[in-house]
């Protein structure tokens, strides 16, 4: 090639303009991340019904699981489909330029078209996900809550004064601090008399401050179980030793109860955090995916622009 047809060729218009075209770009990032957003919508309402909360009703976890990665791959590729074409298809047509490097331009376009989509999807999603995730945090909060009223080992801090004269306890403390447990201790085989409910108020948070304290302290101390014992047997009519053994076994299913929601809500905690792994992983795959085909599908639009044959009618 001489010097002379070498300046000819870099002064063509097809190789000083650039080799980007923005408009088809934005154009198919656009249609992608509206339909990204459209499908992932519909996904949550498709999913919806399938839920449930009553016990065996609804798919379940994996199914869930297996239905949300599938939903969220097809959204991905079905998008970046559309986005990659409309950017090849839509873009210049570069008439003097190598079919190798119209290949490229093309797959770029649909890569670029692609990151768009994608980056505007997640702003749109941002606050969606923020408000699922804090609903989240809420919601595993209360479980946790419950769980440990529900097992009765909710320790109260208690109060160092009692409470005023005619107010109940357990209304003062909260039905949950104990009160099951504590209440087993004062199941009397008869029926006394002589105690009155002011007595058994100041009793019962003495007894829900030691059980917390034993809790703390993974075992009930010697002194405070006898001194428990004496309480109970004089409240319920037992003997010493029938008062001491029921103060033992209430005590030790309060234990066994904490440690077995503890061992519940870890085993949830690690479920949750197996399903993040799990989920990131396949979230990445699925993104993958649609870069691949937003790429594939410019290349096939910017063959079908480039096939076009237009016929001046005014000839």
């Amino acid at each position: 090639m001489t010097t002379l047809e070498q300046t000819v060729l870099d002064a063509r218009p097809d190789t000083t303009a650039s080799g980007v075209s923005w408009g088809s770009i934005f154009a198919g990032a656009t249609a992608a991340a509206a339909l990204s957003l459209i499908l992932l919508i519909l996904g949550v309402g498709l999913g919806f019904p399938a839920l449930s909360p009553w016990s065996h009703q609804g798919i379940s976890a994996t199914a869930l699981g297996i239905s949300s990665i599938l939903w969220l791959s097809f959204a991905q590729i079905a998008a970046s489909g559309v986005g990659g074409y409309l950017a090849g298809r839509l873009r210049v047509r570069w008439a003097s330029v190598h079919s190798d490097e119209v290949y490229f331009r093309d797959t770029a376009h649909g890569l670029l078209a692609w990151a768009i989509a994608s980056l505007v999807t997640a702003v749109l999603l941002g606050t969606v996900a923020g408000n699922l995730l804090a609903i989240g945090a809420s919601a595993n909060a209360t479980a946790i809550s419950t769980g440990a009223e529900l097992a009765g080992v909710h320790a109260p801090v208690g109060h160092p004064n009692p409470p005023s004269k005619g107010v109940d306890e357990r209304k003062h403390n909260g039905d949950s601090d104990l009160s099951y447990w504590v209440d087993s201790l004062f199941r009397s085989v008869q029926s006394p008399t002589d105690m009155l409910e002011k007595d058994y108020g100041l009793v019962w948070r003495e007894a829900s401050r030691i059980f917390a304290n034993g809790l703390r302290l993974n075992g009930l101390p010697p002194e405070d179980q006898k001194y428990l014992g004496q309480v109970v047997a004089k409240q319920t009519g037992l003997s010493g030793a029938d008062a001491e053994k029921r103060v033992f076994n209430v005590f030790a299913k309060v234990q066994a109860e904490l440690a077995k929601t503890e061992q519940s809500l870890k085993q949830t905690a690690d479920d949750a955090r197996k399903l993040a792994a799990y989920s990131s992983l396949w979230m990445v795959v699925a993104l993958l995916s649609g870069a691949f085909v937003a790429s594939l599908a410019a290349t096939f639009g910017g063959k079908q622009r480039d096939s076009e044959t237009y016929v001046d009618r005014g000839l």
